[in-house]
């Protein structure tokens, strides 16, 4: 294994930790931690729009819809959960970005974005947006949310790492918001 990917592979090591942690640290500080027989967190960052780990499982799925969620903005590579939400009628778009802590490309905000807003035009929805662990590419997401929503960046990070303390955001992927959300003021124009 070359140098770097000893060095990924500690930094995931060191967030994977860190999250577990914070975690601990959030569910004792009373923070909204879905748990029960299923071991999946959702943390809601607004009150119609949730972030957190992936599903996984059709028990977890049923939680989720439990919760009112509506719509599922999936961001992991790894797994599409739009199988498993079809029997709750939940909305999916499967967006899938790899966690590599390389720029991400603005047409991947784009669809995201779209999705939400279509789903948060509707009265009663609520979205759900992750990835595998909650950590980098949701909250990614998530930010250009709620930058596309009026909010400054800073407000926006603010706001998700105070409601999701185990939220990394990595300076590459902040760069590649604003890079995204700059076009979207040139596109304005």
């Amino acid at each position: 294994m070359k140098a770097s990917h000893w060095s990924i592979a500690a930094s995931r090591l060191s967030l994977i930790l860190k999250s577990q942690a914070n975690l601990r640290s959030a569910t004792a500080r009373g923070v909204s931690i879905l748990r029960g027989a299923f071991r999946m967190d959702m943390t809601w960052i607004t009150g119609r729009i949730a972030v957190g780990g992936g599903i996984w499982t059709a028990d977890n799925m049923a939680a989720v819809a439990r919760v009112g969620v509506t719509h599922i903005l999936d961001m992991q590579i790894e797994f599409d959960d739009t199988v498993l939400a079809e029997p709750h009628g939940i909305m999916v778009l499967w967006n899938p970005i790899d966690d590599d802590f390389q720029p991400k490309p603005s047409d991947v905000f784009q669809r995201g974005v779209d999705f939400a807003l279509e789903a948060l035009d509707h009265e009663g929805t609520k979205l759900f947006i992750h990835c595998a662990a909650g950590v980098h590419r949701a909250p990614m997401m998530a930010l250009a949310l709620l930058c596309s929503l009026s909010w400054t960046i800073q407000e926006a990070m603010d706001l998700i790492e105070a409601r999701r303390p185990v939220v990394d955001f990595a300076d590459v992927y902040v760069r590649s918001v604003e890079r995204f959300l700059e076009m979207q003021v040139k596109a304005a124009r």
